[in-house]
């Protein structure tokens, strides 16, 4: 298979107004073949979300309306190791948890900026994260060796 997808690409590449774009989050389980120079003219590592990503992310999924009533470095520091899709998760039980407390509460009772902080710490806290130490020694190790942009 890897043999007659390489054959397909400089067919593909004569083509006009033509991009090919591959994704993998293993680059090392790749038959090197695939990364010999004339394959793909750009080999662009994406990692973990860094500090400024999450907290982006976090903005996402929390609404820039409401992040001002959110302790967004908390969120930020504890979530660290977090994948985009760990966020989302995290997130999105933090607020189940905030709407069934909502349901349950006295309508004319403000909200608790600290209380729903909390919220999102404690689903980060029940969130296993997807990467390990070893996927992001792994990475690193992956963009020194085949990084080409």
């Amino acid at each position: 298979m890897t043999n007659e997808l390489l054959k397909l690409i400089p067919q593909f590449r004569r083509g006009d107004r033509r991009l090919l774009i591959c994704a993998t989050n293993a680059v090392r389980s790749l038959d090197p073949a695939f990364l010999r120079p004339g394959r793909f003219d750009y080999l662009i590592p994406v990692g973990p979300p860094d500090a400024e990503a999450r907290r982006a992310i976090w903005i996402r999924y929390i609404g820039p309306d409401r992040a001002a009533g959110v302790e967004l470095n908390a969120l930020v520091e504890a979530s660290d190791r977090f994948t985009p899709a760990d966020i989302e998760y995290a997130a999105r039980t933090a607020a189940q948890t905030a709407f069934e407390r909502h349901l349950s509460a006295d309508p004319q009772e403000p909200p608790d900026s600290t209380r729903l902080t909390g919220d999102y710490l404690q689903a980060i806290a029940g969130t296993r994260t997807s990467l390990s130490e070893e996927d992001i020694r792994a990475f690193d190790q992956d963009l020194r060796s085949a990084a080409r942009v």
